[in-house]
């Protein structure tokens, strides 16, 4: 293949992992790269403002290449925005008859005008060692890149990187302009679930606790799961923003992340199949929901801390994004099963119980959950990503509010609807209007 052709591929890859790539906090990072042939790696993506740096630091860097011995010019680091990404992309000549071998450094992405060269591995002292500190003088949203165009190269090196905005004061901020107000989002929700939390404590072990089954203790365990997880979110977002690195609040956000899913999975799946507050049991069909639901969210948990903590420049990168949204896909799709199952059963039931009015008011309420179920999972896994996407760097906070808000929405719905009562839904209709609901039944089939 030729450079220049390669080169285009090369960026088109690039600009591919640039619109998956999410924005993230420019954590003060240190990785190591050993025999590494990969023709570009890519670090971090962040928001600068107009006082922004970028800093990196290499230890021990060398580069083996299996042909003559590689140009230090054609290896190096440097910064590149989405718009000029695309813009490069189209820079890049492909090979023609006329020149079918074109010069292989004009190929090298290094090269393009649409880039910001920092510095290449020609300006390593003689121990393969570099360290500066570079200002981003045009406000943007960029990405860390390095680059390896020359050809069969192994690359070894330590990199430390480190990119910020500086505050008026002269302090360092390590969130990216939109990720700024991210703390303090997670803060007031999680003053939301603690009151949340209080309410809903007060309703299940006093103002009616004989009504309270235990679904209902479940569910105050998921009120308490996610505030905790709103807790550890904003520490570890504020440790990171004042000082590069999250002071261990990582592990309790990772864990917490994985209890908070599993837990909101499996009261979705106990809701559908109305266990405990309908019937004492569960079925084997629905058993083996659950043992399919819970390791699935550990597994996609994993996946987020491996992707989370690691970075793009992991080699494998790809590979564990594909298979979070695998996992959180199948979660998503198995989870809906026992609320269909049990709208089903009721209908079924329905014929032959003679409590038409009884299970009008039961259809009603599960197809009304079914539906929010699946509008909430829709918003939170399709319309939070566009937002993510779409949104200006400036304000991707916005995609982290919609989210929590979604998340309150749909939990606030879902106690309410499900809260301990002496009458509630299920029961709620008299039997005068067992008529009215039997012409009901007749009419709305209940179809998904």
């Amino acid at each position: 293949m030729a450079p220049a052709d390669a080169a285009r591929r090369l960026l088109l890859l690039l600009a591919v992992a640039g619109a998956v790539l999410r924005p993230a906090a420019a954590e003060i990072k240190q990785e190591s790269f050993k025999d590494d042939s990969r023709g570009t790696i890519l670090f971090e993506k962040f928001g600068f403002s107009h006082r922004g740096s970028v800093s990196i630091a290499l230890t021990g860097a060398k580069a083996v290449s299996k042909l003559a011995k590689p140009e230090p010019a054609q290896l190096g680091f440097f910064l590149l925005s989405d718009e000029a990404l695309f813009e490069a992309i189209y820079e890049q000549p492909p090979p023609t008859d006329l020149n079918p071998n074109p010069d292989p450094n004009t190929g090298c992405v290094l090269n393009s005008r649409y880039v910001i060269p920092l510095f290449t591995f020609g300006d390593l002292d003689a121990t393969g060692n570099y360290s500066k500190t570079f200002p981003v003088s045009h406000p943007d949203e960029y990405s860390l890149f390095f680059a390896n165009c020359a050809p069969e190269t192994a690359v070894t090196m330590e990199v430390r990187t480190d990119m910020y905005n500086t505050n008026p004061d002269g302090t360092k901020d390590y969130l990216s302009v939109g990720q700024a107000p991210v703390p303090t989002i997670y803060a007031f929700f999680a003053l939301g679930y603690v009151a949340f939390l209080a309410a809903w404590l007060y309703l299940t072990l006093y103002h009616n606790r004989l009504s309270a089954h235990r679904i209902h203790h479940l569910m105050s365990c998921l009120l308490l799961a996610r505030m905790l997880y709103c807790i550890s979110a904003a520490e570890d977002q504020h440790y990171i923003r004042v000082a590069g690195s999250s002071h261990g609040w990582d592990v309790m956000f990772y864990l917490f992340q994985l209890v908070k899913g599993v837990i909101l999975f499996a009261v979705i799946a106990l809701i559908g199949t109305g266990w405990s507050f309908l019937k004492p049991f569960l079925q084997d069909k629905e058993k083996k929901v659950l043992m399919v639901v819970i390791p699935l969210q550990v597994a996609a948990n994993i996946a987020a801390a491996v992707v989370g903590e690691t970075g793009q420049y992991l080699q494998a990168w790809v590979t564990w994004n594909q298979i979070f949204l695998f996992v959180d896909v199948a979660c998503c799709c198995a989870v809906l099963f026992p609320v269909v199952w049990s709208m089903r059963s009721l209908r079924e039931s329905s014929k032959t119980d003679g409590k038409a009015a009884r299970t009008l008011a039961k259809l009603t309420l599960f197809r009304q959950f079914y539906v929010v179920v699946i509008g909430y999972l829709y918003f939170t896994r399709i319309i939070v990503y566009a937002l993510k996407t779409i949104t200006n760097y400036k304000y991707r906070w916005v995609s982290v509010a919609a989210e929590e808000v979604a998340t309150m929405a749909f939990y606030m719905f879902m106690f309410y609807m499900f809260k301990p009562a002496e009458r509630n839904q299920y029961f709620a209709l008299d039997d005068d209007e067992e008529e009215a609901a039997e012409m009901a039944l007749r009419e709305e089939e209940f179809e998904l």
